[in-house]
């Protein structure tokens, strides 16, 4: 499993699923990111995530395609 750390910027408190998604590379488009999340392939603490703008936050253990991200 390959495991990432996404830093949220200096006042900025959350990151959405789909961003995220988006801004590490796993999705190319907001569709597609949209795709993976609707089709439960998305860890978010354990649990399966189908809300498309869930807010991530620092703590926050994201599962997909045999990748890990935790926020920081």
């Amino acid at each position: 499993m390959d495991k990432k750390n996404f830093k949220l910027k200096e006042g900025q408190p959350y990151i959405t699923l789909n961003n995220l998604l988006q801004v590490v590379g796993i999705a190319q488009t907001g569709g597609h990111a949209k795709i993976i999340i609707q089709n439960e392939e998305v860890l978010v603490n354990g649990l399966v995530e189908t809300r498309i703008r869930n807010k991530l936050v620092i703590g926050d253990v994201i599962n997909t395609n045999n990748i890990q991200i935790e926020i920081e």
